[in-house]
């Protein structure tokens, strides 16, 4: 992996580790914005926690990142071994104890979700 420097939004100086989807590899992109009056810094460790007690535990789970813009929206690259993994994930994740504090948070209608596969 390598790091790389980036501004995401015009305004978020980053530093990331790029990695290559894997051939059969599913890059998973979801867009989605948080509720009104919820800060990033409150939502931030939300995110991990989400991430450390499901998605992480998940069969076929490879990475995650996930970063914010200034105006509420936030972007999750997730990583699986396959589409029928990052399938598996998507069914079982509002059914999870930890994403009721994340859901709480976010506006679910602006939520999108993109997958390309390498």
């Amino acid at each position: 992996m390598s790091p790389w420097k980036f501004v995401l939004y015009g305004a978020l100086p980053a530093t990331v580790a790029v990695q290559t989807a894997l051939a059969g590899q599913v890059v998973e992109v979801v867009t989605l914005k948080l509720r009104a009056g919820v800060a990033a810094a409150e939502f931030a460790p939300i995110d991990k926690a989400v991430e450390r007690e499901h998605v992480a535990k998940q069969p076929g789970f490879v990475s995650r990142e996930s970063a914010h813009g200034a105006d509420g929206e936030r972007q999750v690259i997730v990583h699986w071994r396959s589409a029928f993994f990052a399938d598996a994930s998507m069914a079982s994740f509002q059914k999870a104890p930890a994403a009721a504090q994340y859901m709480l948070r976010i506006e679910a209608s602006t939520m999108s979700m993109k997958r390309d596969q390498g």
